[in-house]
């Protein structure tokens, strides 16, 4: 069990009602159609859910957000005890208490607080000393937020294909990436999916290449009994107010490793190191990615929380599982043995030479009023860098996928609404062109199931 929180001030007002989430602002964003098609079936779901009156006007649903953090009196007590107490000699007393929580959680050493996961993993590169002239690997199939620190520290990326099952990054192909300037693969747990940890920390070892972990998404995931972002040199995870545990914004660098931690500790404190009397003097040009104590308050009532609200992402992904079971060419975040899955994104991926499309299920879902979140775009597809088609898998998927509403909240009845809208599209879609389609074996996942 988690060691509870002592108060700044023990004398805090113990009535604060529970505070609602707004939806993230993005979410809801609906683009062009791309396909006749794909409108066809759209319309034809969005006609049969929508539902009329006996005046034959359209009945208006409850919109159903894609995900909201949960916040409960206690969250909002700690916050408040911080904005009030947490001054002076108790500037960082919440962020530390935050950090031990943490670090007992992941069973690991050493925890840093910073402002994001994007901060975390650019001041983790960094002590690694990565820079113009070094490459660093990863999966196309990524958020920005993974590759930006790498370009910003002047490294190359390189965008190497994913696994079809896993949506993770592909070992065989991260490891024929290598070359003599490859300074550090990057293993990002996608939607909270684990990647294969034993063949990329042993072409870590062959190669002498550092592995880091991008756990942002995987709060709650173990792989083999040991929790993701604790395998790898280090790991960075992400507490925005999407995440499974939240700060509001903020994030997490965690590592065994003490020389690092220190050389990312100083880093993270304008290049100061820990120790110095001297006041106002940094050895180095460091960074300021610091969490705030009130941030950090918020974060040590979720920790508090955490087995909780691990649970009940679990809940809802093993319901949407157990509803869509039956459904063919429909696969959902595969939890493969020895594995945990935190669950923090159930993800639904309809198979190659389904007449479902991103642009499909975008509307299905916007005529239902729920929130369609899209799955990520391969990195190599944006303006920025030089398109990678060899990477088909990276690039097929997000075509045919979309993310699920999963906020801790959600009623059975939402859940219901949800597993609906894609019953009706790929239950129709089967049976009128059920040849055509192409189903994926599940014996595609590369992974060795003993033990690692």
């Amino acid at each position: 069990m988690t060691a509870r929180v002592r108060y700044l001030k023990p004398s805090m007002a113990n009535s604060v009602k529970r505070v609602p989430a707004a939806a993230d602002p993005d979410s809801a964003a609906v683009p062009k159609r791309r396909g006749e098609e794909a409108a066809s079936l759209s319309q034809e779901v969005g006609a049969s859910v929508r539902g009329r009156s006996s005046n034959g006007e359209t009945l208006t649903k409850p919109r159903i957000l894609y995900t909201k953090p949960s916040i409960t009196e206690l969250e909002v007590r700690y916050a408040t005890d911080a904005a009030t107490n947490g001054w002076g000699e108790h500037c960082y007393a919440y962020i530390q208490q935050f950090e031990d929580l943490f670090k007992q959680h992941l069973g690991i050493r050493h925890a840093i607080a910073t402002s994001s996961c994007t901060g975390a993993l650019h001041m983790g590169l960094a002590a690694l000393g990565i820079g113009p002239g070094d490459e660093v690997i990863l999966a196309d199939t990524n958020w920005i937020a993974t590759v930006s620190p790498i370009v910003n520290l002047g490294a190359t990326p390189v965008f190497v294909d994913i696994m079809a099952e896993s949506w993770c990054i592909d070992p065989e192909r991260a490891e024929a990436a290598i070359t003599p300037r490859t300074k550090a693969i990057v293993a990002v747990h996608l939607y909270g999916n684990l990647c294969d940890m034993k063949h990329l920390l042993a072409l870590g070892e062959k190669y002498g290449i550092p592995v880091i972990e991008d756990a942002a998404e995987a709060v709650g995931s173990m792989y083999f009994g040991k929790r993701a972002g604790a395998m790898g040199k280090f790991g960075a995870f992400s507490f925005h107010g999407t995440k499974t545990i939240t700060t509001g914004e903020g994030g997490m660098f965690v590592t065994d490793d003490d020389e690092l931690f220190e050389r990312v500790l100083t880093l993270s404190n304008h290049g100061r190191v820990r120790g110095q009397v001297k006041q106002f003097w940094p050895e180095m040009v460091g960074f300021k990615f610091k969490m705030s104590n009130v941030q950090a308050a918020i974060g040590c009532a979720q920790m508090e929380r955490i087995d909780e609200l691990i649970g009940r992402k679990r809940t809802i992904l093993e319901a949407y599982r157990e509803r869509l079971r039956d459904v063919p060419g429909v696969h959902m975040n595969p939890e493969p043995h020895g594995t945990i899955h935190g669950a923090w994104m159930p993800t639904v991926v309809f198979d190659p030479g389904s007449p479902i499309s991103r642009d499909t299920l975008q509307r299905a879902f916007a005529a239902e009023n729920m929130d369609a979140r899209v799955f990520f775009w391969p990195l190599s597809s944006l303006p920025m860098f030089t398109p990678v088609m060899a990477n088909t898998i990276a690039w097929s998927v997000p075509e045919r996928a979309i993310n699920l509403p999963s906020y801790h909240d959600m009623s059975d009845e939402d859940i219901d609404r949800v597993t609906e809208v894609i019953r009706r599209l790929q239950i129709g879609a089967w049976s009128d062109r059920g040849s055509a389609l192409v189903p994926v074996p599940r014996s595609t996942m590369l992974w060795d199931t003993q033990a690692a």
